[in-house]
C-alpha cells in the first residue's frame, strides 16, 4: 500500500513533474516544479490554506508519481507533453472537442495554394488564425481564390497530355497545369491575398470590383451580381479589424474572466497593428487570486500547439513563472519573445480596451450558461419522474447506441456521449462488427455494449468513465438484448430505447417495459430527439466511410502499376468500376497518368477475372 507520508520523505530536491492518482490509479493532475521535495510536500502539509479546488483535489490523491529532470525548462516541456497525454481532470484543458481552423498558404509549392487546415506544421508555409467560424474561413478562401485566380488542385507534376479543369475554363485558374502561368505574376497574386489576410483589404477589394464592372459590360449579370456579393462580404470580413497601435506590430492579449459561467480564458490578436481576432477558451472554476496561475497554464497549453507566436504576450496579472515562460516561448518561436503587464502607453490603453470587451462577452456568456441551465435542470426534472429519484436527478454521462449497414453488409456501430446535455465528441466511438453475419441489429448492439463495457472493466483510458444512462436506438427487442450484456458483466446501469413513430421522428422513451411518451415534455422530447439523430448520424457516416474505402480499393489494389493516383484518374475519367471493367486498353490508356503497360494489365486483369467466373446455372421456374 502506498504510504504518502513515507513517500514524501524520499522526494528529491531536484526540477521535474508529480503526478497525482486517484484510488481508481487515473491521473487526475499534471504538475511541474523547481524542487520536486518542497512542491509536492506544499499539498499535504497545510490543506487548510489551499484554494477550495485545491483541496477537492487533495482529499482524492492516494498515491503520486514523480520523473525528475535536469533544468526546469525540461520540467516545463515535460508537463506540457504529460498533460496532453492524459488529460487530467484538475489541469486546465484548453482543447476540449474542438480545434479552430487556419488559412494555410502553402508557400512551399512552385505555385502556392490558400487552402483550410486544422493542422500547424512547420513545413515552410505561412498560417493564418485560428478563426473560430469555419464558414468564414470558406468563404475568404473562396474570395481570394476567385479574385486572383489562384491554384486549388493539390497536383504538383502534370502529366503531358493533362486537361484542365473547369476552373480554367471560366476564368478562374491561371492553367498551370498547362503550364501557361507566369509564375513572378502569380507569386505577386499569392502576395497580395497574403496582405487581405494581414488585414489590407484595398486591393482585394479594387480587383473584386474590376472583375464586377468587367462581367457587367459582357452583360454577364449573374457574374456580376455574384462578385457584389463577394464585395460586400470583403468588405464586412475587414470592418471586424480595428486599428489599435500605431505602429504595425503583432502581439497577443491573454486575458482571464469569471462569471456564472465560469472561467474563460480570452485570446485576442492584434496583426500589423490591428485587433484581428478574438477566441474564447472555457476553463472551468476559478478562485481568487488564481487569475494569474491560470494565464500561465493558458499560455503554455495554448502555444506549446501553435507554431504563431508573437513577439510579445500581454496579460493583466503577471504569473509567478513569466520569466521561465518567456525562455520557453522563445525556444518555441526561435525568435525572443516577452510576457508582459504594459504600465502605460498604447498598450496599456488596449488592455483597458480589451478588458471592456471582455466584460460585455462573458454577460452574454453567462445569460446563455443560465439558459442552457434552466433546460438542463428541466431535462433532469423530466428524468427523475421517468426514472424515479435519486436515479433521475443524477443522469450527467448519456452514452447512446445505433447500428448501421445495408442488408448485414459492413455493420458498424456507432457511440455518442452526452455530458450535462451537451455532444461530449472526444467520448465518441467506433465499432466495426465483428461476431455477428447478416442484418441482426440486436446481437450487433449486444457486440457493441459488450465490447465498451469490457474496456470499462479492463481500466482501458478512454472507456473508464461509465454512463449513467444507456439509450439504445429501438424498443424492447434492443433495451432487452443490452440488459442481458449488463447483466453477464454484474453493471447496474438505466437502459432505455429511443422509439420512433411511423414518420420516423422521436415519439418515446420505452424503459422497464413502459412506454413514456415525449411530446408532453418538451424539453426531454427535444433532448432525446438530438441524441437519436446524433448516434444515426454518427453510425451512418462511419458506414459510408467504411464502404467508400472498400469500393475504392478492393478491385483496382491488386493491379501492378496502379497506384493512388492512376486509380483516382480512372474514377474520374470512366466514372466507376463498371465503365473501367468494359474499356478496352486504347481507351484505358487514353486516360491522364495512365500508360500503355499499365492500361494492358488492368485490361488484362479485368478479362481474366471475368474469365474465372463461374457461369451462372438458369433460373428455375416454380
Amino acid at each position: 500500500m502506498f504510504d504518502i507520508r513515507e513517500q514524501l520523505k524520499k522526494l528529491p530536491d531536484s526540477p521535474g513533474v508529480y503526478l497525482h492518482k486517484d484510488a481508481f490509479g487515473q491521473i487526475i493532475y499534471v504538475g511541474k516544479a523547481i524542487s520536486l521535495k518542497n512542491r509536492v510536500r506544499q499539498y499535504f502539509n497545510s490543506p487548510r490554506n489551499q484554494p477550495p479546488k485545491v483541496r477537492k483535489m487533495v482529499e482524492q490523491i492516494t498515491e503520486f508519481d514523480y520523473i525528475t529532470t535536469g533544468t526546469e525548462m525540461e520540467a516545463l516541456i515535460l508537463e506540457c507533453n504529460l498533460i496532453k497525454k492524459y488529460t487530467p481532470k484538475y489541469n486546465v484543458l484548453l482543447r476540449d472537442d474542438k480545434t479552430y481552423p487556419y488559412i494555410k498558404v502553402t508557400l512551399g509549392e512552385a505555385y502556392p495554394r490558400v487552402l483550410k487546415t486544422r493542422r500547424l506544421v512547420n513545413d515552410g508555409s505561412k498560417y493564418f488564425g485560428p478563426y473560430a467560424d469555419a464558414g468564414a474561413v470558406n468563404q475568404i478562401i473562396d474570395l481570394l481564390n476567385r479574385a486572383y485566380a489562384l491554384k486549388r488542385c493539390a497536383t504538383v507534376q502534370f502529366p503531358k497530355d493533362v486537361k484542365p479543369c473547369l476552373n480554367y475554363h471560366i476564368r478562374q485558374c491561371r492553367g498551370i497545369c498547362l503550364g501557361t502561368a507566369d509564375r513572378k505574376e502569380y507569386a505577386r497574386a499569392v502576395e497580395k491575398a497574403m496582405d487581405f489576410l494581414q488585414g489590407k483589404d484595398r486591393d482585394l477589394i479594387r480587383t473584386l470590383t474590376a472583375q464586377m464592372q468587367q462581367a457587367a459590360e459582357e452583360m454577364d449579370f449573374e457574374t456580376a451580381a455574384s462578385l457584389r456579393d463577394s464585395i460586400e462580404a470583403a468588405k464586412a470580413i475587414t470592418e471586424k479589424q480595428r486599428v489599435v497601435l500605431s505602429r504595425k506590430e503583432d502581439l497577443d492579449l491573454v486575458l482571464i474572466h469569471s462569471g456564472e459561467s465560469g472561467a474563460h480564458g480570452i485570446l485576442f490578436t492584434v496583426r500589423e497593428g490591428k485587433l484581428s481576432g478574438r477566441e474564447t477558451f472555457p476553463l472551468g472554476d476559478l478562485h481568487p487570486g488564481e487569475e494569474a496561475d491560470l494565464a500561465g497554464a493558458f499560455i503554455q497549453q495554448y502555444y506549446d500547439a501553435n507554431v504563431l507566436i508573437p513577439k510579445e504576450i500581454i496579460v493583466e496579472k503577471l504569473p509567478g513563472d513569466a520569466g521561465l515562460l518567456s525562455e520557453w516561448l522563445t525556444a518555441q518561436k526561435g525568435g525572443k519573445v516577452t510576457v508582459t503587464v504594459p504600465a502605460r502607453g498604447e498598450k496599456r490603453a488596449l488592455l483597458s480596451l480589451v478588458k471592456q470587451d471582455v466584460e460585455v462577452m462573458v454577460r452574454t456568456l453567462d445569460e446563455r450558461a443560465a439558459r442552457q441551465k434552466e433546460k438542463q435542470e428541466a431535462i433532469q426534472e423530466a428524468f427523475t419522474e421517468i426514472l424515479g429519484a435519486p436515479l433521475g436527478s443524477a443522469i450527467h454521462r448519456i452514452e447512446a447506441f445505433d447500428i448501421s449497414n445495408i442488408n448485414g453488409v459492413d455493420s458498424v456501430g456507432g457511440m455518442v456521449v452526452f455530458l450535462d446535455g451537451q455532444p461530449y465528441k472526444k467520448g465518441y466511438r467506433r465499432f466495426k462488427i465483428r461476431s455477428v453475419e447478416g442484418a441482426d441489429d440486436v446481437a450487433s448492439l449486444q457486440e457493441v455494449l459488450f465490447r465498451r463495457l469490457k474496456k470499462a472493466q479492463e481500466g482501458v483510458q478512454g472507456f473508464d468513465h461509465l454512463p449513467d444512462l444507456i439509450l439504445m436506438d429501438g424498443g424492447k427487442t434492443q433495451v432487452n438484448g443490452a440488459i442481458k450484456v449488463l447483466e453477464s458483466l454484474r453493471f447496474d446501469i438505466p437502459t432505455a430505447g429511443m422509439i420512433k413513430d411511423a414518420h420516423h421522428r422521436t415519439s418515446s422513451l420505452l424503459y422497464e417495459n413502459r412506454e413514456i411518451p415525449l411530446r408532453n415534455r418538451k424539453e426531454l422530447f427535444a433532448f432525446i430527439g438530438t441524441i437519436q439523430e446524433e448516434v444515426h448520424r454518427f453510425a451512418i457516416d462511419y458506414h459510408h466511410k467504411l464502404r467508400g474505402k472498400k469500393m475504392s480499393r478492393s478491385l483496382l489494389d491488386p493491379i501492378e502499376g496502379v497506384g493512388e493516383k492512376r486509380k483516382a484518374a480512372l474514377f474520374a475519367h470512366f466514372g466507376g468500376v463498371d465503365a473501367i471493367k468494359t474499356a478496352s486498353a486504347e481507351e484505358l490508356a487514353k486516360v491522364p497518368g495512365m500508360n500503355r503497360t499499365a492500361a494492358d494489365a488492368v485490361f488484362r486483369y479485368f478479362s481474366e477475372k471475368d474469365r474465372s467466373l463461374p457461369e451462372r446455372e438458369p433460373e428455375t421456374v416454380k
